[in-house]
């Protein structure tokens, strides 16, 4: 079941790849003349750049570890220009049909049309390279995001409670050991009670985690009452069995469908992410039956990596949901589709007597660049009163 899902989203996400990259490509040899010996320059480089992601991904098994990496990065550098000339070429096309029907175009270009769509197409590779390189160095400099929240004391025998949350760190080639070191670094700055990790905490392939060694980074991690995570979609698209099972050897506690009780404060519950029903062919326990194996006279904090359904949390009595996954769409402007998606995209909220916080994540899945957002590690002082 886990493989076919898997095989169906990468084959739906490659050939969408696939189309638009010929579409940039057709568009850029346009503004090459025919007699120029670049046009052949270009073919070769521009494939081997649009096509070293499906590459990578498809060879892994064969190819060294460093050639890999190098496809990786090249071709997850190339999903965020994508993006961008796709953006770029169709605002050029809409003007280009516009002045068809109503000429606007100056002298300057009508009269030396080839000059222009050189000067076009140098000036749109120059800009989408300055986007990218701007949104990469954004894309590794994670902000603490601070919230000061109170819940109900009830029968919780601490004050407050000091929690790091970390969603969609996504370990892997992109996030590799010096990335993520620099990250456990900023979290036990903080000096938390609690970790949390709310899903998607390692990349679809667990094989760079491991080589890199990852999961010492992981145990590198000190809070007062551990690290405890939840499932995310990533986990199973790349084996959730296996993803478990290595961060449960590394001091992650996973909590799958399952509530604990911390220090004899306050109850955590952890949902299996949303996608469970895809992956396992049934559905993942409802709320209602996760929350009958918790004492509501203690505080309860929720982890449930997708913000469905929040109207869901406030009716079962949690105090503080955590979520994450959205990424806040990671590339501008897909944070528009985002907010069109989900209730609560990014950011905090509050919902009759819960706490909402819906991180858009640490790490990048996909390109290592964001724009229009920050990474954030999310320090929230929850105090009982």
């Amino acid at each position: 079941m886990r493989n076919t899902v898997a095989v169906i989203f990468f084959s739906i996400f490659f050939t969408l790849m696939a189309s638009i990259s010929f579409y940039i490509y057709k568009r850029g040899l346009q503004s090459i003349p025919e007699e120029s010996t670049l046009r052949h320059a270009y073919t070769i480089v521009f494939w081997v750049i649009a096509l070293s992601f499906i590459g990578g991904r498809l060879m892994e098994s064969v190819l060294p570890s460093f050639v890999f990496d190098l496809l990786v990065w090249m071709g997850s550098f190339w999903i965020a220009g994508m993006l961008y000339f796709l953006i770029a070429l169709v605002s050029i096309d809409l003007l280009r049909l516009t002045n068809h029907f109503i000429p606007f175009f100056p002298a300057v270009i009508t009269e030396n049309y080839s000059r222009a769509r050189y000067i076009t197409a140098a000036s749109v590779i120059g800009a989408v390279t300055l986007i990218l390189l701007a949104g990469h160095v954004n894309s590794i400099l994670p902000r603490v995001r601070r919230l000061n929240l109170t819940v109900p004391r009830r029968s919780a025998r601490i004050n407050k409670l000091d929690i790091v949350a970390v969603s969609d760190v996504h370990l892997g080639t992109i996030v590799g050991r010096s990335r993520f070191d620099h990250i456990v670094d900023e979290m036990n700055r903080l000096d938390p009670d609690l970790v949390l990790l709310p899903g998607d905490i390692v990349d679809e392939d667990l094989g760079p985690v491991i080589r890199q060694n990852l999961g010492e980074a992981l145990r590198n991690i000190k809070s007062r009452f551990g690290v405890y995570a939840t499932t995310g979609n990533h986990e199973y698209i790349g084996g959730v069995e296996k993803a478990c099972s290595y961060l449960v050897g590394h001091n992650i506690t996973m909590l799958r469908d399952q509530a604990a009780k911390i220090g004899d404060s306050f109850f955590l519950v952890g949902r299996e992410d949303r996608s469970y029903n895809r992956f396992m062919g049934h559905p993942r326990k409802e709320l209602p039956e996760l929350m009958a194996a918790v004492d509501k006279n203690y505080p309860v904090i929720l982890m449930d990596h997708q913000p469905f359904g929040l109207r869901e949390a406030v009716d079962q009595g949690v105090d503080l949901q955590l979520s994450g996954h959205t990424h806040y769409g990671q590339l501008w402007p897909v944070n528009y589709i985002v907010n069109s998606i989900y209730e609560l995209a990014w950011g905090y909220r509050k919902i009759g007597g819960t706490h909402f916080y819906v991180s858009d994540g640490v790490g990048t899945w996909g390109p290592p660049v964001r724009v229009g957002n920050r990474p954030e590690i999310v320090h929230i002082t929850l105090e009982f009163e």
